[in-house]
């Protein structure tokens, strides 16, 4: 038998909370069978919930916390106050070992901190990376950083350079994972200090496939498996990236209806059109791990569906198989013996 993964979900989080964490969970024990989930939010309404499906009860429970931590919160002292919090509950789950992974929906600023603060970092490591795959002609790329650490610093964007080619090397299985560094020109001498600095660190480093400068446009088109920037520039791609695809679906459905013509022609694609929109659907791709840390954090979209849950629960379990953490921490400790 194959060992389970144990996750704690936040169904108090995101815009679709409680409705859609519950669906997702359910959904996502319906399709893996190594998976336990916790739920974590006010008892009596996540029970009315659960009430509408039939699922593994010995494979699903409710835990109850009475505190929601909202998003307009600060987040530090939101984390301090709100102990019996959904996020603060969950984060001490993964610290103390009783689960394996914690997903949540909720405040972005609350689960940067409480990742850090609470679950803790791994030794060595500088700043934890939020991680997002992305859609591209070739398959996905993972974007690194995307929310974390708006003012990195040359070394933070080389970790998150080595975290995010272990990720895409095992969890998605591309061996020897193009890096690239977001810039406004593919010359070495182009971008701004940040750039300028980490690139020449980048090239000096034997173990990473670095390819380079990679501009916004060439994204797309997968020139890179593994995305470098710091979290401000992350965080505008990712956003522009996602408002494009949905307008860009938006369109091609609203064409294809139009006239009798378009929507003769639109039977007949129907199939294919379905699979590669599809492709560019970031719920497909699941959440967006916090690198580094001493467990597993996910941050999902605010506005996430049962499809992006389930896609996201489904995922910790790849990365507990593949022991990304262990992965990320020898690369580490590698690294500063080489240091010494």
């Amino acid at each position: 038998m194959s060992e389970i993964t144990v996750i704690a979900l936040d169904a108090m989080g995101g815009d679709n909370a409680p409705g859609e964490m519950v669906k997702g969970a359910v959904d996502a024990l319906g399709r893996e069978q190594d998976i336990k989930v916790y739920l974590l939010g006010k008892e009596d309404i996540v029970n009315a919930e659960l009430q509408k499906y039939t699922y593994d009860k010995n494979r699903l429970e409710v835990v109850n916390t009475t505190e929601v931590i909202e998003t307009a919160e600060p987040p530090v002292n939101a984390i301090r106050r709100k102990k019996d919090s959904s996020i603060v509950v969950g984060m001490k789950m993964v610290k103390e070992g009783k689960a394996d992974a914690f997903v949540s929906a909720g405040s972005s600023g609350a689960i940067l901190v409480g990742g850090q603060v609470i679950v803790g970092r791994i030794k060595g490591v500088e700043r934890p990376p939020l991680a997002s795959l992305i859609p591209t002609e070739k398959g996905v790329a993972l974007l690194i950083d995307c929310g974390a650490n708006v003012d990195a610093r040359a070394s933070h964007l080389v970790q998150f350079a080595k975290m995010g080619s272990i990720y895409m090397e095992h969890v998605i299985g591309i061996k020897s994972p193009k890096v690239g560094i977001v810039n406004i020109g593919a010359e070495e001498e182009k971008g701004n200090a940040l750039v300028k600095e980490t690139f020449p660190l980048l090239k000096e480093e034997k173990e990473l496939n670095f390819i380079g400068s990679v501009e916004a446009r060439e994204i797309p088109h997968g020139q890179a498996d593994v995305i470098v920037t710091e979290a401000f520039s992350g965080n505008v791609i990712l956003k522009l990236y996602e408002g494009v695809g949905a307008v860009l679906i938006s369109k091609v459905k609203e064409g294809l209806m139009s006239t009798l013509r378009s929507k003769i022609g639109a039977l007949l694609i129907k199939p294919a059109l379905k699979s590669t929109l599809k492709s560019f659907d970031a719920s497909e791709y699941g959440g967006a791990p916090l690198l580094g840390l001493n467990g597993l954090v996910v941050k999902t979209h605010g506005s996430s569906k049962a499809k992006e849950v389930s896609n996201t629960l489904i995922q910790c379990v790849t990365f507990k198989k593949q022991k990304i953490n262990e992965k990320i921490r020898e690369s580490i400790q590698s690294e500063q013996k080489s240091a010494e």
